[in-house]
């Protein structure tokens, strides 16, 4: 079960640094500090600051072009999601979930979205990239 925990842990850590230089990075701080309120409430503040922070060093370690700070904030945040599953093991599941939103890319502004579609006989197709509302028959 360590091996899974750690292994978790790494996986979550990877996906945490690289979500934070996406648009979407405060989804990523909401769902930890959502995770060590569970467990540390009152460490969840610091945490959600802590991400911030991170945030701000990945953006300064791309732009530097310094794959090796990029890899060490990935170990610092293994290490912190290690020791809050070993905390909380229940807390794996929950994890695994967060993990599996931020694993469906969602599509940037200004990228190209095709869709394809073939009706026949007396069908209708109906595509939408988002919000679709269809009236009538």
């Amino acid at each position: 079960m360590e091996a899974e925990l750690a292994a978790l842990a790494s996986s979550a850590a990877t996906v945490v640094v690289q979500q934070l230089a996406t648009t979407g990075w405060e989804k990523v701080q909401t769902s930890l500090g959502t995770l060590w309120r569970r467990v540390y409430p009152d460490r969840a503040g610091t945490v959600e600051a802590d991400l911030e922070e991170t945030r701000a060093a990945l953006i300064a370690a791309r732009d530097a072009e310094d794959a090796d700070a990029e890899q060490g904030l990935v170990v610092e945040w293994q290490s912190r999601l290690r020791r809050l599953l070993a905390a909380d093991r229940s807390l794996a599941a929950e994890l695994r979930r967060v993990l599996d939103e931020f694993e469906q890319p969602e599509p940037a502004a200004g990228d190209v979205i095709t869709m394809n579609a073939t009706a026949s006989g007396g069908s209708r197709v109906i595509q939408g990239g988002r919000d679709v509302h269809v009236t009538g028959e």
